[in-house]
């Protein structure tokens, strides 16, 4: 029996896979601990070390990655690996850090790496959220100068977004028709590092021009992919997307499976939890004779 292919989306005419990898948990940014961020590294030391991992994501057709692809070489050479093995090619949104200071010698330092990311093999450019928060007027309603950069990566032949932990980034851009495709929004049921309470970005997600890639749906691993993976799924839109986060290939095949089952509607098929005492009623285990 074939195995089923995750949904897709379209985002500037092209189709991309609802389900988007996350590359936190291969490039060591747990949201946890030194000590979990150096586990994740001693993991992911190399390219071929993501190869399982971005196997497990492509099988079940989830083709989309997202990260800084031009400065973590691990995410790169993971890529590369991966589409070599597969055959299949992969569609990356890097997120690269511009220099958005207001000169000359700043512009033609953003404009330097918006090529790279081209050369990486970027499908799309987002400013990342550090930078991009830094042009943010909020009395004006307006992020200033965001239009030199999404130029700069459409004459690269890349497709403009724009990274948003801060909502109002997509109010402003959706208000003045900004150049930009698609957004990227923090999202998950704990409101984690979100800036306002969790209701009001839903609005904000589901209001949008443009379709969304939320992140963060389990809080880095503060609620468990069933609970995390569930409300996110069930108060986004059709259009949008679910970047996911995994440690390891056996992950992978759970969450895309809890995500397949939210998408029908039906209980996952995953496995139980263990317990100390497995023989309890309540997993099942409890026999009377």
């Amino acid at each position: 029996m074939d195995k089923k292919m995750f949904p897709r989306t379209t985002v500037a005419g092209l189709s991309l896979s609802r389900m988007i990898i996350g590359t936190n948990w291969m490039l060591g940014w747990s949201h946890t601990s030194p000590a979990a961020d150096h586990q994740i590294k001693r993991r992911y030391h190399d390219g071929a070390s993501c190869v399982p991992l971005l196997e497990t994501f492509l099988s079940h057709g989830v083709d989309t990655i997202m990260g800084m692809l031009q400065q973590e070489k691990v995410m790169r050479d993971g890529v590369k690996a991966a589409e070599d093995r597969t055959g299949r090619k992969m569609i990356v949104i890097d997120t690269p850090i511009l220099n958005v200071d207001d000169n000359e010698n700043a512009r033609a330092e953003a404009r330097a790496t918006v090529r790279r990311s081209r050369e990486a093999g970027a499908t799309f450019c987002f400013l990342h959220h550090s930078c991009a928060e830094q042009l943010v007027n909020k009395n004006r309603h307006q992020i200033v100068r965001l239009g030199d950069y999404t130029d700069m990566i459409r004459q690269e032949g890349l497709i403009p977004g724009l990274s948003a932990h801060m909502p109002e980034l997509i109010l402003y851009s959706d208000e003045n028709g900004y150049d930009v495709e698609t957004y990227i929004q923090l999202y998950n049921c704990m409101g984690f590092l979100m800036q306002v309470e969790v209701e009001t970005v839903a609005s904000i997600i589901n209001n949008a021009k443009k379709p969304v890639m939320t992140i963060k749906p389990m809080a880095a691993g503060r609620v468990s992919p069933f609970v995390g993976l569930n409300f996110v799924w069930n108060t986004i839109r059709e259009r949008d997307m679910v970047t996911v986060g995994c440690f390891h290939p056996e992950e992978a095949e759970e969450d895309i499976e809890i995500s397949m089952a939210a998408l029908e509607r039906r209980f996952p098929e995953i496995g139980k939890r263990s317990s100390p005492n497995v023989k309890q009623d309540a997993f099942g285990g409890g026999v009377r004779e």
